[in-house]
């Protein structure tokens, strides 16, 4: 299957496009596009066969809201398991076994942490699902013809329109024109 050569496919007249795509063959050339596009104010997002090291920074993305749910889950969590352990053996069913004391907060501490990381561990998985808008199953990006190349050898990035009415597509396209990006393609929503 031969190499598609490249291309400056635009959307037709009338239709606003979702993204402006198109794709580099080292990590460097991608990083120092991400740089470029977003001093010039442009919104974006890569896709990369690996993880390359700094790239949200240089796509300008912020800290992840999800370290914060996951806290808040697991304090939940471990208040939820204390306060149940409180009220079941202090206030709804007091038995008096071996003499100890109703509120034996020692014995609690086994069942605290381990309702702690259980519900750390679904706030993390239902957070991250959240936050990426999973499950989707279809991304206006995937339409660019050489899009399956993003997980095998190729760096992808795509800058997105943005509902302010400040993306100019001619100016994304000229910078990643000028960096070498190869295919860039308009993709309608």
């Amino acid at each position: 299957m031969g190499e598609r050569p490249d291309t400056n496919e635009k959307l037709p007249d009338g239709m606003q496009p979702f993204a402006l795509v198109g794709y580099f063959d080292t990590p460097k050339d991608l990083y120092e596009t991400c740089e470029e596009l977003r001093d010039a104010g442009f919104k974006m997002d890569a896709h990369t066969p690996f993880p390359i090291h700094g790239l949200e920074k240089a796509m300008g993305v912020g800290a992840s809201k999800l370290p914060w749910i996951v806290l808040a889950c697991a304090i939940l969590g471990g208040i939820g398991a204390f306060t149940l352990q409180w009220w079941v053996h202090s206030v709804e069913y007091p038995q008096n076994i071996s003499g100890k004391p109703f509120f034996a907060y020692e014995a609690y501490i086994p069942v605290t942490f381990e309702l702690t990381v259980l519900a750390s561990a679904f706030g993390t998985f239902l957070g991250l699902w959240g936050l990426c808008r999973l499950p989707q199953y279809f991304h206006p990006v995937m339409q660019h013809p050489s899009f399956h190349r993003a997980t095998d050898d190729k760096f992808f990035v795509a800058v997105e329109a943005n509902d302010s009415g400040t993306f100019d597509v001619d100016r994304a396209r000229a910078i990643l024109t000028k960096r070498g990006a190869h295919e860039v393609v308009e993709v309608s929503p």
